[in-house]
């Protein structure tokens, strides 16, 4: 593997960023926007820093998004339920845990954000399927080719490296992008509004 400068890897990151934000950001937007005003479900899920992201996604958009706005986000990550997750993996199997939550509590137009660097991990891809015949609108965000789930979603967002830290990076990013301008379109108040322009 050659080595790279630091300012050479830096400015990989932000072209991979760059690029990835000229696709499907206003799309997205707008089918959240439509879910939220709607009052539909929003889902997220994802594995390891993908995780994490989907758990962070459900926060921000739950509190920081509907702040001083006349927004109630129903968000969701499948990734809360801790027992409910360990109950699906012991007694069923790990590539359902998503699925099983998905198929028992999605319904039609709601909307469902996938988090998979690889985008092919067969759990988010089951969870995926379950959507589909579910007619539950698919959001992904995903690295390197984007894998299959790229090609079975209605949006994706693909950051086309295979560094998983940089891709984990960049879907955090792209998550507050987007959870802090659907806040400042929707912003009621005299109170600051946060700079998260595109």
């Amino acid at each position: 593997m050659k080595k790279k400068s630091l300012s050479n890897h830096i400015e990989n990151i932000i072209k991979n960023f760059n690029f990835a934000l000229t696709s499907n950001q206003k799309n997205i937007i707008e089918e959240i926007l439509t879910a939220a005003k709607k009052q539909r479900n929003i889902f997220s899920c994802g594995n390891g820093g993908s995780a994490s992201t989907a758990e962070h996604l459900s926060c921000d958009f739950s509190k920081q998004a509907c702040s001083d706005t006349n927004l109630n986000i129903k968000v969701f990550s499948l990734n809360s339920n801790v027992s409910l997750m360990t109950a699906v993996a012991n007694d069923i199997s790990y590539d359902d845990i998503f699925s099983f939550q998905l198929n028992r509590f999605g319904k039609p137009n709601d909307v469902l954000l996938l988090f998979s660097v690889s985008g092919s991990s067969k759990n988010i891809l089951k969870c995926a399927k379950v959507a589909k015949r579910k007619k539950i609108k698919i959001i992904s965000f995903t690295g390197f080719n984007g894998g299959k789930i790229k090609k079975i979603s209605k949006y994706n967002i693909n950051f086309a490296t295979s560094n998983f830290g940089i891709v984990e990076d960049c879907h955090l990013s792209i998550m507050h992008f987007i959870s802090q301008y659907i806040r400042n379109i929707n912003f009621k108040s005299n109170k600051k509004m946060i700079d998260a322009r595109f």
